[in-house]
């Protein structure tokens, strides 16, 4: 069952998902805080959250794209893109 890209990603559930995984609280995960200057997130952290969104969402993402999950604005435009090419 497949449903429509836009109904499958939700920014909040998002911002739940990214925090549960970063253990901070939702409010302090703004959509322009900065993964790394901001939420002190380290290169393992941030393998892990991408790993949680791969197995969320039925992606792949390379290891070459990592860089540009830069804040959870930017995770969320290119996981919808990610959807949206599926």
């Amino acid at each position: 069952m497949t449903s429509a890209p836009l109904a499958v990603l939700d920014l909040e559930e998002l911002r739940e998902l990214v925090a549960q995984v970063l253990d901070i609280e939702v409010a302090e995960l703004t959509d322009e805080a900065d993964f790394v200057d901001d939420l002190e997130v380290d290169s393992l952290m941030a393998l892990e959250i991408v790993v949680v969104l791969e197995k969320k969402y039925g992606v792949k993402i390379p290891e070459s794209e990592l860089k540009q999950f830069t804040c959870l604005q930017r995770a969320y435009e290119l996981l919808l893109a990610k959807l949206r090419a599926r």
